[in-house]
């Protein structure tokens, strides 16, 4: 059994970046798992619940600096310690 009382609370917004301001390390002490209408994503670079986005790569495609390519994604968006 997992204790989720001693878990800090997800941020509204969360990335996997370190160099983003919406990078926040301690929540990545336990895994984060991302439901996105009523689906599961394993490959989430960062999302946003309050206003229903994920991004996530788009295939293998890499832009310029070798960072993969991101598309959003829109609909309900869940966070949560898996």
């Amino acid at each position: 059994m997992t204790d989720t009382s001693t878990l800090p609370p997800l941020p509204d917004r969360l990335s996997i970046d370190p160099r983003s301001p919406h990078h926040v390390p301690t929540a990545f002490e336990r895994e984060v798992r991302i439901r996105l209408n009523d689906k599961d994503y394993v490959n989430v670079e960062e999302y946003c619940i309050s206003e229903g986005w994920i991004k996530v790569p788009a295939g293998k495609t890499l832009d310029r600096y070798g960072k993969p390519m991101l598309i959003k994604l829109k609909g309900k968006v869940e966070a949560f310690y898996g």
